[in-house]
């Protein structure tokens, strides 16, 4: 019906020294995208850690997602595994990202398309549309940040074929200081396209490379057929059973505002809204996925807003015992004051008593 590559179709080509190739693109584009669906990443500080456990987003109010194919958006072939539940929280500093799917364990070391993946997707420029991955008009051979000026989109993109799991990945200090998104360690890589022809690593481009860029993502994966233990390494591989029903847990985390100065990398502002999207591959039945067979939470951006203070003043006010106990003292303190003022009003209007000497008794 459409073949299209929706947002990051292939990302997963993405390295180090140039452009990918893409496929070509024909038909239409039809979107009918709920309007009540939205993310909110209300301020919790200090309760996330990134560690691929997600016992501390319990408390995090998310929203579940059904996921359909990225070709074709209306069809009712949705992912046969479950819904994916997406989850946000900020402190002020950082943003926090728990992304929650069903699936059985599928792990082959050193083989992304035969592991799972996801990548998110954000708006940057003002013109950039969710179709064709920012919408630029131009052709690979013309793409530039002139060309393409309000068209750039931000991506994170996590394969896990070599990935421990509980590890951190992404930014490092080896490819950061070569001034690029990569991550040669565990492809948790931070990109840009403007099309989906023209996407590169940050700090990559047409017009060469830009060593001011880096990667500031940092993400983690786990699935619940994992032992908890003190931690896994490389010669744990494959780590749990191959086919083992459970669910995959990825957590990732980034600063609201970032150091780019080269329209790479969406800003985050506490208080407004951003407009996201979220992808995810699997290789059903162990076939490999490829680039445009991933699944898609919505046909288009799904808004993002970025909440200020506590999400709910009034519940924390409820819940909160030292409020409760605050309240009690106030209240204790009014009336001893009324006490003490009725007191004092009445020994001022009592009559004075004559004195009598002992010796007149």
């Amino acid at each position: 019906m459409i073949s299209q590559v929706l947002l990051v179709l292939a990302i997963l080509g993405l390295n180090r020294v140039g452009q990918v190739n893409s496929h070509a693109e024909t038909g239409n584009w039809n979107c009918d995208l709920q309007s009540e669906i939205r993310l909110q990443a209300p301020f919790m500080p200090g309760i996330i850690t990134l560690d691929g456990r997600v016992e501390d987003w319990e408390n995090v109010d998310g929203f579940e997602f059904s996921l359909l194919p990225a070709l074709n958006p209306d069809s009712d072939e949705v992912y046969k595994g479950e819904t994916m539940t997406v989850k946000a929280v900020h402190d002020g500093n950082e943003v926090f990202f728990m992304l929650q799917i069903g699936g059985n364990y599928a792990y082959s070391k050193g083989e992304n398309n035969k592991c799972p993946s996801v990548a998110l997707m954000f708006q940057i420029g003002e013109n950039a549309s969710y179709y064709r991955m920012g919408g630029c008009s131009e052709e690979p051979e013309k793409c530039s940040n002139k060309t393409c000026r309000s068209h750039e989109v931000d991506i994170m993109h996590f394969s896990i074929g070599n990935a421990i799991p509980g590890r951190l990945y992404g930014g490092n200090l080896i490819d950061n200081s070569a001034g690029n998104g990569g991550d040669r360690f565990g492809h948790l890589v931070d990109a840009y396209a403007w099309n989906p022809h023209c996407r590169y690593l940050d700090g990559l481009g047409p017009s060469g490379n830009n060593s001011r860029a880096q990667n500031d993502w940092k993400g983690v994966w786990w699935h619940s057929s994992l032992a908890i233990h003190s931690g896994f390494v490389e010669e744990d591989n494959p780590y749990s059973l191959q086919g083992h029903k459970g669910t995959y847990y990825f957590e990732f985390s980034r600063p609201l505002r970032t150091m780019d100065c080269l329209q790479q990398d969406v800003q985050f502002t506490i208080g407004k809204r951003s407009n996201a999207s979220v992808s995810f591959w699997y290789p059903e039945d162990g076939k490999p996925w490829h680039g445009s067979g991933h699944y898609i939470i919505g046909c288009d951006w799904v808004p993002m807003d970025f909440l200020s203070g506590s999400p709910n003043p009034l519940d924390d006010q409820q819940n909160s015992p030292w409020s409760a106990a605050t309240a009690f003292s106030l209240l204790f303190s009014v009336v001893a004051f009324c006490l003490s003022v009725f007191v004092g009003h009445r020994a001022s209007q009592s009559r004075d008593v004559q004195f009598t000497p002992v010796n007149n008794l």
